[in-house]
């Protein structure tokens, strides 16, 4: 299949006008990347996402990988001379790897098989006269003309007939075609408990069957789960008659004794090669659908974790729980600077409480603490209650939240965090990373290894490499929507910029270093390895705030700083107006002209001129800032205090597929069911909640003993 093949298809399947889709192919094959199309090649697409983009990447690279292996194929059956018109016509049409698969399978070289080894003594024609099916001949006849040292008597003979028969109809595409479209329609997943009365947490499983077809996809990733620890056996299961007579339907011819030999070789095809095959297809579709619904859900919640509202302008104090090693302090100015350091025990079985407020007491007094953030790992419940306390006691505005601390262990014992803070233990480094993702939870998380931030479910038992990928682009896309300003960002944060590589961002922090802060854009020519095809990926993206060209602060490209000139003077206007109740005139003057009109003056497109209005009006605007702020608490309830009906509010934690966690303010997060979110029907919970939003619950049941909270959305009606 041709690129233009591909264009078409895709054209299709996205609903997208074909000329956007092959302008798109051209800019990904010229090496630009998805953050940079999205934004700044919005008339060559038609102004895609990101996501829409990389969708169509990962199915544009899917369609050119069949496309080598139809070739491999092709090469492969004419190099055994087998290569027909009919087999070239079915490998062009073929649309799926699978299909693929099965049109190669005659052709394959196979390891010793029953069937080759008949095949070796001579077999062959016997399959042949058998599959005939004439009702003349009798097979026991036919049989002893094949008699020899390796095959001693005529029931022999037929058993190795058979073996030729079963392997050619499990090899053929047309009748694996056949039963696969059963299977798809039809077969159960079933799971039974391995070891008898195990308690453990599949016990839902031990006795259960669901359709395959309909299978939620965390009950495919539990039960896969549950069978490589050892408590579950799974079988993929049909109607087995059925299935026969789907195959004897289409090989056997009537009711002669050879047809009986031709049947017999279909049941043993069916039970002894097509259905264990089969069996594993369907599990493995099963979880390489669960699990891309679960990376799904896991990029879709990672996004919403990083695209939570900073708090900006805030001094901020992190604790970093802990018990015989104590709770780790460090208070950060609003840059994310440290100030100061410290270790307390507000446990109150370490006798020393009072030390440890006089301690905390001092050091927001000393350096203006505004917000807490206090790590959810060991003793965070403990520390929670002495931070309300110290609250409570002192006469300043003081909030606090609990931020989850995954990953912080990560971190701070890594090699970037070392070279980052040399000068502080690994304990402290987690408090500097829990009070930075407070202030800004995209710079800090941009740290961490995606996988281990806590907002998916399964991820440990995703395709590596496939997580890793899916993750990394949700990150990339992520840190260039909101952007980077060049003289503040750690190298990490410079890495994930359009262009920029780990290498690269470290020579832009080596070279901000030694020559100082950059006052333009285009300085960063100056950085070693960084040329200008990287420079045209990122420089949009790389904010220079106090530039002495106020387009340099902006999201606008270099590129376009020409047109964005153009479009000041058209309006009256100067650089100096950019961002300034002034700036209100380019939306009428564009207005009054007409924006197709202005663009055509400009040179320029017309999503290209939106673009550039928005960034004059509102110069490196923070798409985060019109979000709601994150719930800060200034007091703690315990999970005794909770009572049936109690109305809380909280913030989503985690989006799943069967329900919400929900942080109430008791250290233990809440599970809002899918059948409590709402009283409409809904496929995910990802359709009404997301990461960081902040929701009124009410409390269904408590479970003290299992620790496990059930809340609902839906308000209960008055009795």
């Amino acid at each position: 299949m041709t690129d233009m093949n591909h264009v078409s298809l895709l054209a299709g399947e996205f609903h997208l006008v074909p000329a956007r889709v092959e302008a798109t192919i051209a800019l990904i094959d010229e090496g630009n990347t998805i953050p940079f199309i999205a934004r700044y090649r919005k008339e060559a697409t038609g102004s895609m996402d990101d996501q829409t983009l990389r969708a169509l990447d990962e199915r544009l690279s899917y369609l050119r990988k069949l496309d080598e292996q139809k070739e491999t194929v092709r090469a492969a059956i004419d190099s055994q001379g087998k290569l027909t018109d009919d087999l070239s016509a079915a490998l062009e049409k073929a649309k799926t790897l699978a299909e693929v698969e099965d049109i190669y399978r005659p052709y394959r070289p196979k390891r010793k098989t029953r069937a080759s080894i008949a095949k070796a003594r001579g077999l062959e024609p016997l399959a042949d006269q058998l599959l005939n099916q004439s009702p003349a001949d009798d097979p026991a006849a036919l049989a002893g003309a094949y008699i020899t040292e390796e095959v001693p008597d005529a029931e022999a003979a037929l058993a190795g007939a058979r073996d030729i028969l079963a392997e050619r109809f499990s090899d053929s595409a047309a009748l694996r075609a056949t039963l696969r479209s059963l299977y798809n329609a039809t077969a159960m997943l079933e799971s039974k408990a391995a070891k008898k009365e195990a308690e453990s947490v599949y016990e839902n499983y031990y006795d259960f069957a669901e359709p395959a077809a309909r299978i939620a996809g965390h009950r495919v990733l539990a039960i896969d789960r549950g069978e490589r620890e050892g408590f579950l056996k799974a079988a993929v299961t049909v109607d087995a008659a059925r299935a026969v007579r789907l195959l004897t339907e289409r090989t056997v011819k009537n009711e002669s004794p050879c047809a009986q030999q031709v049947y017999a070789a279909a049941e043993d095809a069916y039970a002894r090669l097509i259905h264990p095959s089969l069996e594993r297809e369907v599990r493995a579709a099963l979880t390489e659908r669960a699990c891309e619904g679960a990376i799904g859900v896991f990029s879709k919640n990672l996004r919403q974790l990083l695209l939570q509202p900073p708090i900006k302008g805030k001094v901020a104090l992190g604790l970093d729980p802990g018990y015989r090693m104590g709770c780790k302090t460090a208070v950060v100015d609003a840059t994310g600077k440290v100030l100061d350091t410290a270790v307390i025990f507000p446990v109150p079985e370490f006798k020393r409480v009072e030390e440890a407020k006089r301690t905390l007491k001092a050091l927001i007094q000393k350096h203006g603490v505004e917000i807490i953030a206090i790590g959810n790992g060991t003793a965070s419940r403990e520390t929670e209650m002495f931070a309300a306390q110290v609250i409570a006691e002192i006469d300043m505005p003081v909030s606090y939240m609990v931020v989850s601390e995954a990953g912080a262990s990560v971190y701070s014992a890594s090699k970037l965090a070392a070279e980052e803070f040399p000068e502080y233990d690994v304990n402290l480094r987690s408090a500097v990373s829990i009070a930075r993702r407070l202030q800004d939870p995209l710079a800090e998380l941009v740290k961490i290894d995606p996988k281990s931030v806590g907002v998916g479910q399964y991820q440990h038992d995703m395709p590596p490499a496939r997580l890793a990928a899916a993750l990394d682009g949700v990150v990339e896309d992520c840190v260039n929507t909101v952007g980077v300003d060049l003289n503040t960002a750690s190298a990490p944060l410079l890495s994930r910029v359009a262009g920029v590589t780990g290498t690269v961002a470290k020579n832009i922090v080596h070279y901000r270093e030694e020559n100082g802060a950059f006052t333009a854009r285009k300085a960063l020519l100056k950085v070693p390895k960084l040329g200008p095809k990287a420079f045209e990926q990122c420089a949009g993206f790389l904010r220079v705030p106090g530039a002495q060209d106020p387009l340099d602060a902006t999201a606008v490209h270099p590129e376009s700083y020409g047109a964005a000139r153009g479009l000041l003077e058209l309006c009256g206007l100067s650089p100096a107006d950019i961002g300034t109740a002034r700036a209100a005139a380019l939306r009428k003057e564009t207005q009054r002209q007409g924006m197709e009109e202005t663009a055509q003056r400009l040179g320029i497109g017309v999503p290209t001129l939106t673009d550039i209005i928005e960034e004059l009006l509102r110069p490196g605007r923070d798409m985060r800032d019109s979000l709601p702020p994150p719930l800060l608490r200034t007091d703690v309830l315990d999970m005794k205090d909770l009572k049936p009906g109690m109305q809380l509010t909280g913030t989503v934690r985690n989006v799943i597929d069967f329900g919400a966690f929900v942080d109430i303010g008791v250290h233990q997060d809440g599970l809002v069911h899918i059948s409590q979110i709402c009283d409409r029907f809904i496929r995910h919970p990802a359709e009404v909640l997301k990461v960081g939003d902040v929701v009124t619950v009410w409390v269904m049941q408590v479970d003290m003993a299992k620790k496990r909270i059930a809340l609902t959305m839906k308000q209960p009606k008055e009795k």
